[in-house]
């Protein structure tokens, strides 16, 4: 594993394998780490870093306030996400690369296509999010953040996020709780800022990241625009509604959309899908 210093914030990465760069955004919600893509419950029976790695070079990281990587508190969107990509890229001195995004990572994955076509080769989308459930139930986890900071304030939130485990796993303990919970700094820190100020940066981010009841990510307008070869991989749960699929399905000018079924979607097959889509560009 390596680390790197990107727009001030500390990145976890990993970049293994030869051939074409293979830029991975993480599953996993909010605790987007690179071991997501061996544990989460769609990447198990094989090791799929290792399986892509050798048609690919693979670029896997720990998104911001995940796993080992740094956060910083303010105004948290899919554009802000995807922009520490980018700039991880740029540090590689990589001009593009296909883009594979997992469950939430298709989001960022989306965004990223929009803000930075020419870097873009292909979007590769397994299981995006999206359908009410999901918009419900991750506008729900800001709002039990927000509840936690107004009544404890925020020595509370910083006792809560202590406790080490992440905001996917616990909602109260807010965005930013992995990186409170292994540097000290950024927790005393976090102490000192002004708790109005911090309560209406949760309240816009949540409202933000969960805006539509279906794919988030990018605007309808903007994923019409979006003209890198797409394949999407849907998913079938209150999480990765198939109908979130089928709506990127629709809009993706150069979307191709893999029909099989979550259940029959072996790690092994989704890998040797994507190969396979990988070299059709060539």
């Amino acid at each position: 594993m390596s680390t790197a210093t990107i727009d001030g914030l500390e990145v976890r990465y990993q970049v293994f394998g030869s051939g074409a760069p293979l830029l991975l955004f993480a599953p996993g919600g909010f605790d987007a780490t690179i071991e997501k893509w061996r544990a989460a419950s769609a990447w198990t029976g094989i090791d799929a870093l290792d399986a892509l790695a050798i048609q690919f070079q693979v670029i896997a990281y720990d998104r911001r306030e995940s796993g080992q990587s740094g956060g910083r508190v303010e105004h948290l969107s899919w554009r802000t996400y995807a922009r520490q990509a980018k700039a991880l890229l740029d540090q590689l001195k990589i001009e593009s690369a296909l883009v594979l995004g997992g469950c939430m990572g298709c989001s960022v994955a989306l965004a990223f296509a929009v803000d930075y076509p020419e870097a873009t080769r292909a979007l590769l989308l397994h299981w995006p999010v999206g359908g009410f459930r999901w918009k419900a139930t991750g506008r729900d986890r800001f709002e039990r953040h927000y509840r936690l900071a107004s009544s404890h304030g925020l020595p509370g939130v910083v006792e809560r996020a202590r406790i080490g485990k992440s905001f996917w796993m616990d909602p109260e303990a807010g965005p930013w709780a992995s990186v409170i919970a292994r540097d000290p700094s950024f927790a005393e820190d976090f102490i000192r800022q002004d708790l109005n100020r911090y309560l209406g940066l949760v309240a816009v981010s949540g409202r933000g990241l969960f805006d539509r009841d279906t794919a988030t990510g990018a605007a309808p307008e903007e994923i019409i625009g979006i003209n890198a070869p797409a394949l999407i991989i849907p998913g079938d749960d209150a999480s990765h509604a198939t109908s979130a699929a089928h709506y990127l399905r629709e809009l993706l000018p150069n979307g191709s959309f893999w029909n099989v079924s979550p259940l029959a979607q072996t790690t092994r097959e989704v890998c040797d899908r994507i190969i396979e889509f990988s070299r059709q560009l060539s």
